[in-house]
């Protein structure tokens, strides 16, 4: 079987961070890896800013300075499964003054970076105060025969950026998400909308709980091309959701469902009309 031909079989972790403890973080991620990998997962995907945890304030920029998502290397390295990684991201060396994205790394299981994609719908002030927005409708990246597009939490909100991940060939869309009240028709009914409407599976990788003023959904799902909830996590509890990413139920939706091939994207354009 080459790779072109073999499913990926990947885990969605929904988990609660313990806000700016990178190293307790990093313990749970190495645990819940290690079950990924036993339960034969190939590739694990983690709730935003897992590392540091979301809601931690000015605490963000000295975290950032520690560069903790190049310890996930490490991790992925000695487990032997890829991960998506969510956490701040220094866009410089000056950790005073230069901007901080929230990110999203694609680690291979070797622990080589083979992609990185910053937030580019920043959510409220919590993300505007602190973070830079990015500038790539989508991040897509190839795996094991798969290409696997990379949003964050608001990103899967807007139609345009799981398109462009689609009209980049991707079968999958990997989503760290920190979803909190009152949205959680998003992780019920909006996720596997975006999969049907695209073609493609949709992985969203939710943290639960509160967190300060916040308090998560959970909810965590993995939403087939079909649009159908193929996994998905209670509101409360850690949860670790397991699904079989096939290239053919793809092209299975896209032949019932021929958006991306009749979509007359010339209309659409932002030029395209005084």
């Amino acid at each position: 079987m080459t790779d072109e031909d073999h499913p990926l079989r990947i885990a969605a972790w929904q988990a609660a961070s313990i806000p700016a403890d990178v190293t307790a973080n990093l313990v749970a991620l190495e645990r819940a890896a290690t079950e990924a990998a036993e339960s034969g997962a190939e590739l694990l995907i983690t709730p935003e800013m897992f590392i540091t945890g979301y809601n931690i304030g000015d605490d963000v920029r000295r975290l950032s300075a520690q560069h903790p998502l190049e310890r996930v290397r490490g991790i992925a390295e000695r487990v032997g499964i890829a991960i998506v990684a969510g956490g701040p991201e220094l866009l410089g060396d000056d950790s005073d003054r230069d901007p901080i994205a929230n990110a999203a790394w694609f680690i291979d299981d070797t622990g080589a970076v083979l992609a990185k994609h910053h937030k580019i719908q920043l959510f409220g002030d919590l993300d505007r105060d602190l973070f830079v927005a990015g500038d790539e409708p989508a991040t897509v990246v190839d795996y094991r025969g798969h290409r696997i597009g990379v949003l964050i939490c608001f990103d899967v909100e807007f139609p345009e950026t799981v398109r462009a991940a689609a009209r980049a060939g991707a079968d999958l869309v990997a989503v760290p998400t920190a979803q909190m009240e009152p949205f959680s028709f998003v992780n019920e009914h909006l996720i596997r909308v975006r999969a049907w409407e695209n073609g493609v599976h949709v992985a969203y990788a939710n943290q639960h709980g509160p967190d300060g003023d916040l308090h998560y959904v959970g909810r965590s799902v993995i939403a087939s091309p079909l649009g159908a909830h193929v996994a998905q996590a209670p509101a409360r509890g850690e949860a670790l959701l397991t699904a079989v990413i096939d290239r053919s139920l793809g092209e299975q939706s896209r032949a019932q469902n021929p958006y991306l091939a009749e979509v007359r994207s010339g209309l659409f354009r932002d030029d395209a009309h005084p």
